[in-house]
């Protein structure tokens, strides 16, 4: 794919981080370049596990040579455990990122489903099925962090990457579901 943006997609995990590489041209079609998860054992200590996830990082990144990494944005949950291990899943994946001077760049889930789906409370399989319609895949990319972290990488090309001549406002060649997105987050950073 000629002039193509190449984005590691992360979606942290503590136990699954999934991680997913597309490849998108200029005029937003997108090709899979690789999808998978990155395990850690629930008994190991808490230090290992964050080795093991910077490891499977970093193993992606050598293998497949990102120009960018898409971070999915922490957000708030009831569960104080989920949140941490995300949380710190999510800084190993941004430290890695930096490790091999990558530009890297955090999407909160609702951005993502937005940018994939045209809705910001899609539910997984909606993003799934989007996810491999536009990747042209044959079945739904599973797990469902795997999904995640492809949406991720789309998105993040999508609103960023190359073919995105925005004007001033950010919005120019947006599609209309991130148009919306992007001037609710203009509407919300004035308040």
């Amino acid at each position: 794919m000629a002039s193509a943006l190449r984005v590691l997609g992360i979606d942290p995990g503590l136990t699954r981080c999934g991680v997913g590489v597309v490849d998108v041209a200029r005029d937003r079609s997108a090709s899979l370049v690789h999808v998978g998860v990155v395990r850690s054992a629930t008994d190991l200590p808490i230090e290992q596990r964050l080795a093991t996830i910077a490891a499977g990082i970093r193993g992606v990144l050598r293998s497949h040579n990102p120009d960018v990494v898409a971070v999915e944005r922490v957000f708030a949950q009831q569960n104080r455990n989920t949140v941490m291990g995300t949380a710190q899943a999510s800084g190993i994946a941004l430290l890695v990122a930096a490790e091999y001077g990558l530009p890297a760049a955090t999407h909160t889930p609702s951005e993502v489903k937005a940018a994939i789906t045209g809705y910001g409370a899609a539910d997984k399989l909606q993003v799934q099925t989007m996810v491999a319609r536009v990747l042209r895949l044959d079945a739904l990319p599973q797990p469902a962090d795997a999904a995640d972290a492809l949406a991720l990488a789309l998105c993040h090309a999508w609103r960023r990457g190359p073919g995105n001549a925005a004007g001033p406002d950010g919005t120019a060649s947006l599609t209309p579901a991130q148009r919306a997105w992007a001037d609710a987050e203009r509407a919300a950073a004035r308040r």
